[in-house]
Order: C-alpha cells, then sequence, then structure tokens
C-alpha cells in the first residue's frame, strides 16, 4: 500500500472502484507525465449517486452538502489517477481541479462548494495537492448530480 493510500486510511477514506465511462470517451488519459482524468461525479463507494446529492445548489441541496458531494468527487478522482498509475506515490502534484457546481442561477458560493474537493487534495498530498482551478455553475449535470470535477495531475 503506498503512502498516499495509508494516509487515506488513517482519514478513514477507502478508495472505490474507478467508475466505467457511461458515454464515448475514456476515464483518463496520460499524455508524457500528464494524466487529465474526465469528470467524476460525487458517487459513493457503492457506485451510486445517494438522493442526497441530487438537485441544485441553492435549492434543494445546502452548501455544506454540497462541499461532501466535491469530496466525494476528489475521492473518485484519486480512484482513476490510482487505475491510470497504480501507485499513488507516483504522483508528483495534483496541477489542475476544474470544478462543475449545478446550480440555480443566484447561488453565488460556488467557491466554497469546491472547497470540498481542493481540501481534500491537499490533506491527502500535502504541498503536492495544491493547484491551480476553475469552478463554475452549470444548469444541469449527469444523473442530476450537483457536483462534478475533473483534474490533471503530474506522476513520475
Amino acid at each position: 500500500m503506498s503512502t498516499v493510500e495509508k494516509k487515506l486510511e488513517g482519514m478513514g477514506i477507502t478508495l472505490p472502484t474507478p467508475a466505467a465511462p457511461v458515454a464515448n470517451y475514456v476515464p483518463f488519459v496520460r499524455t508524457g507525465n500528464l494524466i487529465v482524468i474526465s469528470g467524476q461525479l460525487c458517487l459513493g463507494l457503492d457506485g451510486k449517486l445517494a438522493d442526497a446529492h441530487k438537485g441544485k445548489l441553492g435549492a434543494e441541496i445546502a452548501p455544506e452538502v454540497g462541499q461532501q458531494a466535491a469530496r466525494l468527487c476528489a475521492i473518485n478522482l484519486l480512484a482513476q489517477l490510482k487505475a491510470a498509475v497504480g501507485d499513488l506515490d507516483k504522483v508528483v502534484r495534483c496541477v489542475r481541479l476544474g470544478g462543475f457546481i449545478n446550480a440555480v442561477p443566484s447561488f453565488a458560493g460556488l467557491a466554497p462548494v469546491m472547497n470540498g474537493a481542493s481540501d481534500l487534495m491537499v490533506e491527502a498530498l500535502g504541498d503536492k495537492g495544491r493547484h491551480a482551478r476553475s469552478t463554475v455553475g452549470v444548469a444541469e449535470l449527469p444523473l442530476d448530480a450537483c457536483v462534478e470535477v475533473e483534474g490533471m495531475f503530474e506522476v513520475q
């Protein structure tokens, strides 16, 4: 077990089986030392989207629940990353995260919701988890998920 996985275990986090693509795309692409991971939804360990994570921020979903959902997305990113490189200790750094928040047009708290994913990366990877980021509000996400997060990582 890698050092990063031991750290995750100590945080009470088990990496799930990476989600399979639901359309015409691949879960990740490696080009040189970069791994680009397709957007990950806030699926639980069982691979399912909980009813609590369906809907829009600013309507059915409270900001704290959105943060929890973003954290789940980040856990799923790490699961895909492990599938891509085999060992999370090969991560040089998290380069970028992109967050998509399913929100009503008037919801202005996008950045704090996305912190759920950003904070998890720093907790799991330390300074290697500090990254550039974009966060946007969107009208809808697949399966009515409240959050989706994509990522780019530099690896050995």
